[in-house]
């Protein structure tokens, strides 16, 4: 018969890390009782060897698997596996966006109305950004701010720092771009003044040249160039 104290011996040095163990344990076990059940010398002893040899296999199987189920990454917690739904199906969202003409952006605009829910000024923050006029850029600004200060819109908070952090780049080009627009208008309204004063001049000059040669020839002789008769 197999002594008990030597298959959990044998057990304790073969136990692996983790669940896998269980059911090794209880295989052995039923292996040290059937042989223990056993008549006669002979038959004991192969029982015993028979049961040692399944026993190391149980163990051998059961570290394998808790070899496998220790190198597996453990599931993601559930809020962050809803954030990153959240920032895939918003990311989806921009790249729709990112490819409608005016025209759409603005019905868009119109169909998000007032955008009462985070996702949705997130979503309207978008289109405002993608008319790439500077009052509806400021405005997807206002409508980032509002998601950032609401304590419930946590999972889109970092995409929001992000697209921050990106309209205020795209805001000051945007500035920068306009004065150099009303710079180039003012100058263009200097030269047009400029060109409509020499016009004048030219003007002047043409009439002033055109009547010189009349009154030089309507002009009377003076009375000193006049011949005067010879005396006899």
């Amino acid at each position: 018969m197999l002594p008990s104290t030597d298959i959990s011996h044998h057990s304790l040095a073969a136990r692996p890390a983790g669940r896998g163990l269980r059911p090794a344990l209880a295989l052995m076990a039923a292996l040290a009782l059937a042989a223990c059940s056993s008549d006669g010398p002979a038959n004991e002893r192969a029982d015993a060897d028979t049961a040692a040899v399944l026993a190391a296999r149980a163990a051998a199987s059961a570290a394998e698997a808790a070899r496998a189920s220790a190198s597996q990454p453990p599931p993601l917690p559930e809020a962050v596996v809803f954030a990153s739904g959240m920032t895939l199906r918003m990311l989806a969202y921009a790249e729709r966006v990112r490819v409608m003409p005016p025209t759409e952006l603005t019905q868009e605009a119109g169909r998000l109305g007032d955008a009462a829910s985070p996702e949705t000024q997130l979503q309207l923050s978008l289109v405002l950004a993608q008319l790439r006029q500077l009052p509806d850029l400021i405005r997807a600004q206002e409508l980032l701010a509002r998601v950032l200060g609401n304590a419930d819109a946590q999972p889109l908070h970092p995409l929001a720092r992000l697209l921050a952090s990106r309209y205020a780049e795209q805001r000051r080009l945007e500035e920068q771009l306009d004065k150099q627009g009303q710079q180039l208008r003012d100058a263009q309204r200097k030269l047009d003044q400029t060109n409509e004063r020499l016009e004048a001049l030219k003007a002047i000059e043409r009439s002033l040249t055109s009547r010189q040669p009349a009154a030089t020839a309507s002009a009377p002789i003076p009375p000193a160039s006049r011949a005067r008769p010879t005396a006899p």
